[in-house]
């Protein structure tokens, strides 16, 4: 049986702009509904989305985000992730993504290098444009 997948904040913004990696990535998204969904990737992508694009996109993203399967962070997570913080020097955010590609036993896909060489991860350099 195969691992379930996760995108991170890297990879759906990648997604959005259909950068050079969408290629990498668009077959993932196309599990929804199947794709884990970290809460705080969701946070990440509407913040950019806001920020840097229209409302309605940002709102077709996170809605887009939220069929899949949400999971938030909890206890449990949130003590792996610590951990995670302090063995990899990953960012904290980063540390709370991958302790719920831990927990739930998926495949973490992304351009961001600070997962670069972690096991269950799919990394891709981001490609200068």
């Amino acid at each position: 049986m195969s691992r379930p997948d996760i995108l991170d904040s890297s990879a759906w913004v990648e997604c959005l702009d259909d950068g050079p990696n969408t290629r990498h990535f668009a077959p993932i998204l196309r599990k929804l509904p199947d794709l884990i969904v970290p809460s705080l990737v969701i946070a990440e992508v509407r913040k950019v989305a806001l920020s840097q694009r229209t409302r309605e996109m940002a709102d077709d993203v996170t809605h887009a985000m939220r069929s899949g399967i949400v999971v938030p962070v909890d206890a449990a997570i949130a003590v792996s992730a610590a951990d995670l913080f302090i063995k990899y020097k990953l960012p904290l955010a980063d540390s709370l993504i991958y302790a719920i590609t831990l927990a739930r036993k998926a495949t973490l896909w992304t351009q961001d290098d600070h997962f670069e060489g972690l096991p269950h991860v799919r990394y891709f350099p981001k490609a200068e444009t």
